[in-house]
């Protein structure tokens, strides 16, 4: 792989200098730790181009800067509630003295200077697993975070320039995110088979209660069962001194005594052998029947199917960084390293320009956000992911699609904080939210693996069985994540001003 640094001959009529490769692409760009907290693999569709147009090309347009976006918090009532207005003094006060475009330019760089930064270091990692996967983990986040940037920030910047490069930043990461996300995938699946598997414990059996003696009223037994008991004691030592049987002869051995009632009689043991009662017959302790016996096939299979997905998308990530059109992203990244193509409105103070926007990310979000079913979904177990699961395959997709929809606008929105916000980092609460929709895109796409493996022919009933279990457990895992999500938007709402 080849490196990449700024060559500072400009291009005749462009206002963009021209890029070469040269050695240590590393020492381009500034700020930025190369630290992804958005590490977490998704699929190729999912990690891909923002979704949805691009707001217009004036963000002072009706619409744009007339509404502040989020910096903190969430407004009750709008909308069934989202992020709240930041304070003024928490909003961008530098904007007296720094453009929009100066601005959005400072961040640009930092994430460039990460991008470069991430491919020296996959470079350098050589055999090391780890060491690669944590250099791809970064490459991933900045990558993103420059596309979401060149996307909502899009009526600042060169059109042209910015979408061809959002989408070849979009191909990138959904090509390295392919690999990590098949990794996760198998281990949370086998990870349910076990837990599944695993047997109950045993339910001890319940201790009959004593019989009831009556007792008269003072305290002591009634005169008849004092008499009852006198009798069968005089009974006993009469036979026990008579010896042999008035026959003359003398009786047959008993059989072994057996255990004795309360009343002094025998009770006759069972008879053993094959026409003896067989044992009693109960759950095991140990883990059996059709969901033992086909759990480790079912592990198998998918373990198959999941290991060889893993190996294409590896050799696809190593192909796709060795290709002349990963060399042209990152020549496109060296420039945004050192000068971004503004447009001329950029010019404008960033406390004017930045919020137009930021806000229209903002009231994207709300609108998906109030499309969702959110009401049926504020109750526990209320089993529609478990129910839309076992329909068809293009049902379930039409399902889960706005949920996986709302996760990329949360995410854009949260990237949008980042920039103009003073502090550099987004509301917490969106990140918590965001972790909840990470879980939902995670279950859901591991109960879609579950599926398709049941669907190959001519496997074992026990291991169509135990794929049906698990795919009933992961969409139960999608219903959780929404639940979690309802609760973090819902009390968010109430609990900030």
């Amino acid at each position: 792989m080849q490196h990449h640094e700024v060559d500072t001959d400009r291009r005749p009529g462009s206002g963009r200098p021209d890029t070469g490769r040269r050695g240590t692409a590393g020492r381009q760009g500034a700020g930025g730790s190369g630290s992804d907290p958005d590490g977490a693999a998704g699929s190729g569709a999912d990690a891909g181009s923002p979704p949805g147009s691009a707001p217009g090309s004036d963000p002072r347009a009706p619409g744009g800067a007339g509404r502040a976006p989020s910096g903190g918090g969430f407004t009750p009532g709008v909308r069934g509630g989202g992020p709240a207005p930041a304070p003024e003094d928490q909003r961008v006060t530098a904007g007296d003295r720094l453009t929009a475009g100066e601005v959005l330019a400072g961040y640009l760089h930092a994430r460039a200077g990460d991008f470069l930064r991430g491919v020296r270091l996959y470079e350098e990692s050589g055999a090391d697993a780890a060491a690669a996967e944590s250099a791809a983990r970064s490459l991933r986040g900045s990558a993103r975070r420059i596309g979401g940037a060149l996307h909502t920030f899009r009526p600042l910047l060169d059109p042209g320039w910015a979408d061809q490069l959002v989408t070849e930043l979009g191909w990138l990461t959904g090509t390295l995110a392919q690999e990590q996300a098949c990794a996760n995938r198998l281990h949370r699946l086998m990870g349910a088979l076990a837990r599944l598997s695993v047997p109950a414990p045993p339910v001890p059996a319940p201790v009959p209660a004593p019989a009831a003696v009556p007792v008269s009223a003072g305290g002591g037994r009634t005169g008849r069962e004092r008499g009852e008991r006198a009798e069968r004691g005089g009974r006993t030592e009469r036979q026990t001194a008579a010896g042999p049987s008035a026959r003359g002869g003398f009786s047959a051995p008993s059989a072994a005594p057996g255990p004795s009632d309360t009343s002094g009689t025998s009770i006759p043991s069972r008879p053993s052998g094959p026409s003896g009662p067989s044992a009693p017959s109960g759950p095991p302790s140990g883990p059996s029947g059709t969901l033992a016996v086909g759990a480790s096939r079912a592990g198998a299979l998918l373990e198959r199917r999941l290991t060889l997905a893993r190996t294409r998308a590896h050799s696809a990530a190593l192909q796709a960084l060795g290709s002349s059109r990963f060399h042209a992203v990152a020549d496109s990244v060296a420039v945004l390293a050192s000068e971004v193509p503004l447009a001329p409105i950029a010019s404008a103070p960033a406390a004017e320009l930045l919020p137009g926007p930021a806000g229209y990310a903002e009231r994207r979000l709300l609108d998906a956000v109030s499309a969702l079913p959110l009401t049926r979904a504020a109750h526990p177990y209320n089993a529609e992911a478990l129910v839309s699961g076992l329909a068809t395959t293009a049902d379930g997709e039409t399902q889960d699609a706005p949920w996986h929809h709302v996760r990329q606008l949360l995410r854009l929105h949260r990237y949008a904080q980042e920039i103009w916000c003073p502090a550099g980092t987004a509301d917490p609460v969106l990140t918590v939210a965001g972790q909840a929709l990470d879980r939902h895109r995670d279950a859901a796409e591991a109960a879609a693996a579950a599926a398709n493996a049941a669907r190959t022919p001519r496997i074992a009933p026990a291991t169509a069985y135990a794929l049906g279990v698990l795919h009933a457990d992961q969409r139960h895992e999608v219903e959780a994540a929404r639940y979690a999500f309802q609760r973090v938007w819902q009390e968010a709402t109430v609990t900030k001003p």
